[in-house]
């Protein structure tokens, strides 16, 4: 099976009442990890890469190991996306080197600007046959190239998804409705809401069409718990509640980002091996755990979060 796009994916989970993951990849291991747990669950699968991924990897290295992925997992789909693409110059490098899916982030711009550079994207892309996703709203917190202080994060406007839609030409949207990027998601003490209220409008504006979650991971506290324990430092890290996560992809979610979760998993792996074994210094030795980490995280995941174990 070849690299697909996300638009039969989405379609299904939009019927079927369950989200896809979309989870980023930096390495080797994060991308045998995810989908090692994605062909045993027969789950489709969205491997995303950021462009602190594509400055760190190599966009050609990351590409084939996605490739080689395909090859060893042929039971299931997988769509290989551009995460947080910052301007139509990378989204176009993306799409001309096999990407199927990416999305243009432009929600930081005046509203009719971010029309205009998603419009060009979307009309770059669809010749090419690659799919489009949008944001409106912005997320608040910190991850990888993502940088919005809590003061310049917005819910979505319900009433400007319409226009938005139509004028751009996307093929999924992103809101924003209280997730947050990182693992520092919340202040202590506060409890996480997502917004429902805005998700079930503009559900009913947009009927059928594909919901997107950035900022979705849950900060797992039994990893943190390890890390800590381990010489780490990361002191109030709180994520998104996992049952409210899970009801949003039985809606019009049909895409959920995960990638703080992915990092959290695979620091304790392998923090675990060198602060138990200080003699260890073969990679291999460190990173088999982080990937078995990411492996049983993912796993978890797709059962009991995304809900898209068998739907391949």
């Amino acid at each position: 099976m070849a690299l697909v796009t996300t638009a039969e994916m989405f379609r299904k989970a939009y019927e079927g009442g369950y989200a896809v993951g979309a989870f980023n990849v930096n390495n080797m291991e994060i991308v045998q990890g995810i989908t090692e747990a994605a062909q045993e669950l027969r789950s489709p699968v969205i491997l995303q890469v950021s462009k602190g991924a594509r400055n760190y990897a190599n966009p050609t290295y990351l590409r084939k190991m996605v490739e080689a992925a395909v090859i060893e997992c042929p039971d299931i789909p997988i769509a290989l996306h551009l995460d947080h693409g910052p301007d139509f110059e990378t989204c176009k490098s993306c799409i001309d080197n096999g990407f199927t899916s990416v999305m243009i982030d432009a929600s930081s711009k005046p509203f009719e600007e971010n029309i205009e550079i998603t419009r060009k994207v979307v009309e770059y892309a669809h010749k090419y046959g690659v799919v489009v996703e949008a944001e409106l709203g912005a997320l608040a917190g910190v991850e990888d190239d993502v940088k919005v202080d809590a003061e310049h994060s917005a819910y979505t406007r319900p009433e400007e998804v319409e226009e938005f839609v139509k004028g751009t030409g996307c093929d999924s949207l992103a809101i924003a409705i209280g997730t947050s990027h990182g693992a520092f998601k919340f202040k202590p003490g506060t409890k996480p809401q997502l917004r429902f209220d805005i998700l079930e409008e503009v559900t009913r504006i947009l009927p059928g069409f594909p919901i997107v979650l950035h900022g979705a991971s849950s900060v797992p506290q039994d990893f943190v718990k390890v890390i800590n324990e381990k010489g780490g430092n990361l002191a109030d890290a709180i994520g998104i509640p996992e049952d409210m996560l899970r009801q949003a992809a039985k809606s019009a979610v049909c895409k959920i980002n995960i990638d703080s979760d992915l990092r959290l998993a695979f620091t304790a792996g392998v923090r675990t091996v060198l602060a138990d074994d200080p003699a260890v210094f073969d990679p291999r030795a460190y990173l088999k755990p982080g990937r078995a980490n990411i492996k049983a995280l993912v796993s978890h995941k797709i059962i009991d979060v995304l809900g898209s174990d068998g739907k391949a």
